[in-house]
C-alpha cells in the first residue's frame, strides 16, 4: 500500500468474476465516505490507479468542507464498455456490497459515474454502509441537484474575483458532460441568465440541450470555445499540458472530478491566467448531500452547506492571489491545515 494511505481492498466477485476495489486514503476525521464507480478499465493497474486517485482527492474534499468525513473510493471495473444491465448488474452490486460490508463501517459507499440511488438499493442488500438512497427515510436519492448547486456557487465566487461580482447573467458557459450533474447545472445557469452552451459525447443528449434552451457544441470543439467559463462534468482529466493552450475560456470551474491531468497543469492555467476553481471544492455539494443523509440533516441543511461553497471558493481564491500561488495549491493548503488541526486535538 503507498505512503499516506489507510487501506486497500481488492477482490474478483464470487458472482461477477469482475474486478473490484475500495481504497481509504483516511479516517482521521471520520469514517472514508467516496462512490462507487463502474467504469471500463484498460487493465488492472489502471483500475487500482485511479480507485487511489480519487480517494485522496475525497479526503481534501471533506477536510476543506469542514465535514467530519475521511476520504475513501470504491471502483467496479467492466469487462466492457457497455453499461452491464439486469442480473450481471445485480451481480456486480452485490459483490461490491460484500466488499465494502468487509470493512466494517471504515468506507461508506454512494452512487458515483456508472452507478445511481437505484444501484445504492441492491449494494444495501448487502451492507448498511451505504447512503444516496431513496427508498429509506431521510434518504438523499441522486446527489446530483446539490452537486451543481455547489457548482453554481463556486462560479459565483469564481465571478467575484475575475470580474468584481458574484452575477452570472450575460456570461457565456461551456458544460462538458450532459450528464445528471451536467443538465441540473446548465439549467441552473439559464435561469440566472447566462449564456449557456453545452456537449456530451453521447451525440443522443442534443435532444437534451435543445430542451435547456442551450446551444450545442460538437465535442471536438467544446475545449476551445470563446466563453467566459468553461464547466467540465464528464470524467478527469480533461485538461492536460496540450490541452490548456486549446482553451479560449477565463475560467474553470465544473463538476468533474480530477479536472487535470496533473496537479502541475495548474501553473500552467496561471500562466495563461485562466482561474481555475479546484475541482474538489466546487463539486463537494455531492459529498455535502450524503453527508447531510448520514447526519439527518434534510434537504435545506444540504443546500446550506453547498451554497457555502461560495465563500470557502472565495476564500481560497483570495489567499491564493494574496500569497501569489495557484488557487490549487491555496486549496491543499487549506485541507491539510485542517487535518493537522485534528491531528494535534487528538494527540
Amino acid at each position: 500500500m503507498s505512503a499516506g494511505f489507510e487501506e486497500l481492498a481488492v477482490e474478483r466477485g464470487p458472482r461477477s468474476g469482475a474486478l473490484m476495489a475500495v481504497v481509504v486514503h483516511s479516517t482521521r476525521l471520520g469514517p472514508a465516505l467516496g462512490g462507487a464507480r463502474i467504469w471500463h478499465y484498460p487493465d488492472n493497474d489502471a483500475t487500482i490507479a485511479d480507485a487511489m486517485r480519487l480517494a485522496e482527492s475525497m479526503t481534501h474534499k471533506a477536510a476543506a468542507a469542514g465535514l467530519n468525513l475521511g476520504g475513501g473510493k470504491g471502483v467496479i471495473a467492466t469487462p466492457q464498455e457497455a453499461r452491464p444491465e439486469g442480473e450481471a448488474r445485480r451481480a456486480l452490486l452485490l459483490d461490491f456490497g460484500d466488499l465494502v460490508d468487509s470493512l466494517e463501517g471504515r468506507y461508506v459507499t454512494a452512487e458515483d459515474v456508472g452507478s445511481g440511488a437505484e444501484d445504492m438499493e441492491v449494494i444495501a442488500e448487502r451492507t448498511a454502509h451505504v447512503v444516496g438512497r431513496s427508498s429509506v427515510p431521510g434518504g438523499s436519492g441522486d446527489p446530483s441537484p446539490v452537486t451543481a448547486l455547489g457548482v453554481r456557487a463556486a462560479m459565483r465566487a469564481c465571478a467575484a474575483v475575475r470580474y468584481g461580482s458574484t452575477s452570472l447573467a450575460g456570461r457565456r458557459v461551456v458544460v462538458i458532460g450532459l450528464g445528471h450533474v451536467g443538465t441540473a447545472l446548465a439549467a441552473l445557469l439559464r435561469d440566472d441568465g447566462a449564456e449557456v452552451a453545452v456537449t456530451d459525447i453521447d451525440p443522443g443528449r442534443r435532444p437534451d440541450a435543445e430542451a435547456l434552451g442551450a446551444r450545442w457544441l460538437e465535442p471536438v470543439s467544446a475545449l476551445r470555445a470563446e466563453c467566459e467559463i468553461l464547466a467540465p462534468c464528464a470524467l478527469g482529466g480533461l485538461i492536460d499540458e496540450f490541452s490548456v493552450d486549446d482553451l479560449r475560456c477565463h475560467i474553470v470551474c465544473g463538476a468533474a472530478n480530477n479536472v487535470l491531468a496533473d496537479r502541475h497543469v495548474a501553473a500552467l492555467l496561471a500562466e495563461r491566467d485562466v482561474l481555475y476553481a479546484p475541482d474538489f471544492i466546487a463539486n463537494a455539494g455531492g459529498l455535502m448531500s450524503v453527508y447531510g443523509e448520514l447526519r439527518g440533516l434534510g434537504h435545506e441543511g444540504m443546500v446550506r452547506l453547498a451554497e457555502g461553497i461560495e465563500q470557502t471558493m472565495y476564500t481560497i481564491l483570495s489567499r491564493a492571489g494574496s500569497a501569489g500561488v495557484t488557487p490549487l495549491e491555496a486549496a491543499l493548503e487549506h485541507s491539510r491545515a485542517r487535518l493537522e488541526r485534528e491531528a494535534r486535538i487528538s494527540a
